[in-house]
């Protein structure tokens, strides 16, 4: 499976649809818009202006988002899409962004924001290889959010582990997985 780097000026629209597909029955996203309507725009704004590097396995089979230790988002940049997306939703963007910053660790990570396969081809390797290449390039200990604990058993196939399970107001349990550096 080949992953290469997101081609934001071709194929914007199809990354946001491969996420929102991926997603579609995630606990957290549905806890953040029920509706579905925007998700896949959320998933563009997000992976776009806030996150840092964004992979692509094959067609848009899959895709994982990346950060680096020391990102800063450009949340200035990042606004408008997110409103337009998430419309009276997006105080629970606020409320979850402001909920996982607490809860992550304070040392220099590499953060896994979203990994995710469309529906029709998960189970067939295209999270793990979007999971090799990214890890590859990690030259530090890596932070992640699984809004799944039914997926907590892939990642720890590759070194991670929980470190805690905290639930958002109102909403689904998270588990906060750490792999150290290797």
């Amino acid at each position: 499976m080949q992953i290469r780097a997101a081609r934001w000026e071709h194929e914007a629209e199809a990354i946001g649809d491969a996420l929102a597909r991926a997603f579609h029955d995630d606990p957290v996203i549905r806890w953040l818009l029920p509706e579905e309507k925007g998700t896949a725009a959320m998933f563009v704004a997000l992976a776009r202006h806030i996150h840092a590097v964004t992979d692509v396995a094959g067609d848009l089979a899959g895709v994982a988002v990346w950060d680096p230790p020391g990102h800063r988002p450009d949340e200035d940049s990042a606004v408008p899409g997110l409103i337009a997306a998430m419309g009276d939703r997006v105080s629970y963007g606020i409320t979850l962004d402001e909920t996982m910053a607490r809860h992550r660790p304070e040392q220099p990570h590499w953060y896994l924001a979203q990994v995710g396969t469309v529906p029709e081809l998960q189970g067939t390797g295209v999270g793990s290889a979007l999971m090799r290449e990214g890890l590859a390039r990690c030259d530090g200990p890596v932070y992640l959010e699984s809004s799944k604990e039914s997926n907590v058993p892939f990642y720890e196939r590759y070194g991670f582990q929980v470190t805690e399970r905290f639930t958002l107001p109102d909403g689904p349990p998270v588990w906060g997985m750490w792999r150290p550096a290797p």
